[in-house]
């Protein structure tokens, strides 16, 4: 078994490394740029030689970025070209305005924003980050961002497609859809599944990010993802896009921008979506309905923009989710990933946002920022469980009892912020100053009934041939408020350049409040147990430039979480009470080169976070500790003309370093994977003008049953397939396009340990755009 595993691990690396030799050797026929790079030549201190510092070689950079696209040769599957765009906010006090351009290739961005750090580019950021472009969101036809966040190795689901909800593992630690950020502000985006089509660019900043981007809701540490919303584009467009996706789903999306004034500094979009028909569930049927409009004005000194949108989902026979036993002596195998082990499960959701955000240059130096939003979603769920019966979930045959319920649930969220962003020397420093404040507050409740407490029982089932669920009887449950968070933060960052960017140091602190009411959700009254606490959390980071193309970088970061409530009537000492917030902690260290036309990175880290154990003298307190360690390389770019690719690999070594089981210390974490893979291709065939040809293979290791580490997941593999064709009918640009995920049809469990869904199977989807 040994020698299986290094093998397994031997192989990832190989293939790792080829990607990238093959990267480099197509960089190197395309760009000889990587072979004759030259050490920086530094100016002086000194503040009285103009003349020197005009001629340090420091000024090649940008024809490294933003002159990047005018010297690209024009690829015959990009055409028409695009829209003309407004001068990028990516390196400025500015962050609403154009993104930061593409990369080489198109699939990814130079920079993104990152919280308080701004708008910024990757090489001169002190983190792992990677900003996919709208153009990859439709290449790959994603319904959500989940389709497009798993091109990242760090990045895995542990939910499936036509599920509840989109939960993200990245580097290790769940993530859930609740935690994205939607123009830098929590709390905005639907907690189930982010539509794809609203979306300019996906963010993702891997590890915790308490001091960027503020607290998250449910207190993620292995990441952060944040949303960027579609703006109005420079030129007039319209696109219309009829889409299919199997088995019988049908559907339309409507594109829209204008730009109005003088100056064209009145903008507006529309983004519309209506779809119907069974997907991946056999029986099943996915409706959902977008609407997102998207205003913005930008002037010579005052930029201000609005978001509204309006998501509707209604799914029957939804993907369920079901917990295995813990004792079990082998994992069942997996059932057919297009049955419902649930039948007759509904999944209805609402969700209405609205947001808006401006910005004021009150001097050339000095840019005054805030923004607000809302949000209102309310949901109605059949929520199956398979602990019924004295039983806790399905055995190694899959056999379970079942009950069924009404979860029905609502949500509503306001957030916001106001802070001031600065650029400014002293003597040889330049600064980047970022001061903020940020509110957040946010009521849940809920109204809960199961089929036990109607009169109907439970019944006996298995995944391989389900009963169907017994009946509730009466109505829907009424809703009831059950929580009330609040959090407010201060931070301040300092990003200083010396050198002419050679190096960065960025430092930073943010003092934290979180505020946590408890209500019984069937009287209505507050359950007496909250907490009011508050947190420091600092930052820092460093960036060294040997050369304008290479930058070695490294962090340490933390992370902040909301403590979980005591429950009552099981014997702990402190029942009743909530835990205090608790940190996590990341060291991390890396070097990004940019060759030119592809940019390679590597990166190792080492996350801690508290855990929840219960000690000898029966209190329950996060005295536990768990520590991801891992390496990750990351290759990306335009490999050769015509020919794109993404790839990254990541080791990592999840163990528990303070178990509540003294015996399991050294073990890995349940449902974290030592090792994964995502790598694609995006090929223009020289054979045929505007057809391309794509590939990606997607592989996850596999991870532990328990942290007993008795039982272990099988690895699983799958490989994506794709064509677009870019032709003109009647002179009018058209796109087809055609994918197919999960060529294999493969049939795996997906985990975050005895909680599991399977895995998506295969899945066509086919469109065809239409540009006016």
């Amino acid at each position: 078994m040994g020698n299986f595993k290094n093998y397994k691990n031997r192989l990832l690396a190989g293939v790792a490394t080829g990607f990238v030799s093959l990267c480099l050797t197509g960089t190197g026929a395309s760009n000889g740029f990587a072979q004759s790079a030259e050490p920086r030549v530094l100016p002086p201190v000194s503040v009285d030689a103009p003349r020197q510092r005009a001629q340090t070689t420091r000024t090649s950079r940008p024809r490294t970025t933003s002159q990047r696209a005018a010297r690209a040769v024009p690829r015959r599957a990009e055409q028409p070209p695009a829209p003309t765009a407004p001068v990028s906010t990516m390196g400025s006090t500015r962050t609403i305005g154009a993104p930061a351009p593409a990369y080489a290739g198109g699939q990814v961005a130079q920079g993104g924003t990152l919280g308080l750090l701004g708008s910024t580019s990757v090489m001169n950021t002190p983190f792992s980050t990677v900003n996919y472009t709208s153009k990859l969101i439709e290449d790959q036809q994603a319904r959500t961002a989940a389709d497009t966040l798993i091109n990242d190795s760090s990045v895995r689901l542990t939910t499936g497609s036509n599920g509840f909800d989109d939960t993200f593992q990245i580097r290790g630690f769940s993530v859930p859809a609740g935690d994205v950020g939607f123009n830098g502000l929590y709390g905005l985006m639907a907690p189930n599944h982010v539509p794809a089509q609203l979306v300019e660019r996906i963010e993702l900043l891997k590890g915790p990010g308490a001091l960027i981007n503020g607290m998250a809701p449910s207190g993620s540490v292995g990441g952060g993802i944040n949303i960027v919303s579609k703006r109005a584009l420079e030129d007039p467009f319209t696109r219309l896009t009829p889409m299919f996706l199997s088995s019988g789903n049908y559907g339309l999306h409507i594109d829209t921008s204008r730009r109005f004034g003088d100056n064209k500094e009145w903008g507006v979009r529309f983004n519309g979506v209506g779809r119907n028909g069974e997907a991946s569930i056999d029986g099943g049927n996915w409706r959902s309905g977008l609407g997102a409009l998207s205003l913005d004005y930008r002037g010579e000194r005052l930029r201000w923009t609005l978001d509204a949108i309006s998501q509707n989902d209604d799914t029957k026979n939804f993907r369920p989710q079901m917990t295995i036993q813990g004792t079990v002596p082998f994992i069942p195998a997996p059932p057919d990933s297009r049955g419902n082990w649930y039948p007759g499960t509904r999944l209805k959701q609402s969700d209405n946002t609205i947001a808006s955000g401006i910005e004021y240059d009150l001097t050339d130096w000095l840019t005054a920022y805030a923004g607000v939003g809302y949000r209102d979603g309310r949901g109605e769920q059949n929520l199956a469980d398979s602990r019924a019966g004295g039983t806790t979930g399905m055995n190694q045959f899959g056999n379970f009892n079942v009950f069924n319920a009404y979860y029905d649930f609502y949500n509503k969220t306001v957030s916001g912020n106001v802070g001031l962003r600065s650029e400014f020397n002293t003597g040889f420093i330049k600064h980047k100053l970022n001061v903020v404040y940020t509110g957040f507050n946010q009521e849940t409740g809920y109204g809960y009934v199961t089929s036990v407490q109607s009169g109907s029982g439970y019944v006996p089932s298995n995944i391989y041939d389900p009963s169907p669920l017994p009946t509730i009887a009466g109505g829907r449950p009424p809703q009831g408020k059950s929580n009330d968070v609040t959090l407010r933060s201060v931070a301040i960052v300092d990003t200083m350049s010396f050198l002419n960017d050679a190096i960065l140091v960025t430092a930073g602190v943010r003092r934290q409040n979180v505020k946590q009411d408890p209500y019984n959700y069937l009287t209505g009254l507050p359950t007496g147990n909250g907490y009011d606490s508050s947190a420091t959390t600092p930052l820092g980071g460093v960036v060294i430039k040997p050369w304008h193309n290479v930058s070695f970088y490294a962090n340490y970061a933390e992370g902040l979480s909301q403590g979980t409530n005591v429950p009552m009537g099981q014997g702990f000492a402190n029942e009743g009470t909530v835990l205090a917030p608790y940190k996590s902690k990341q060291g991390e260290a890396g070097v990004k080169i940019d060759w030119g036309r592809v940019t390679t990175t590597a990166a190792v880290f080492q996350i801690t976070r508290p855990s929840l154990i219960t000690t000898p003298a029966m209190v329950r307190a996060y005295d536990g500790e768990q520590r991801n360690r891992g390496l990750e390389l990351t290759a990306y770019g335009e490999i050769l003309p015509g020919l794109r690719g993404m790839g990254s690999v990541t080791f990592m070594r999840p163990e528990l370093t303070n178990p509540a089981n003294a015996a399991e210390r050294g073990n890995d974490a349940a449902g974290v994977p030592n090792r994964t893979l995502s790598a694609g291709l995006d090929w223009d065939t020289p054979w045929v003008e505007g057809l391309a040809l794509n590939g990606r293979v997607i592989y996850t290791s596999g991870s532990y049953l328990t942290t007993a580490n008795l039982l272990r997941y099988p690895d699983w593999t799958r490989v994506d397939i794709g064509a677009r064709y870019k032709t003109a009918i009647n002179g009018r640009p058209v796109t087809f396009r055609a994918n197919i995920e999960n060529l294999f049809d493969k049939t795996y469990w997906l985990t975050t340990g005895t909680f599991v869904t399977v895995g998506s199977p295969r899945t066509y989807l086919v469109s065809a755009a239409f540009d006016f």
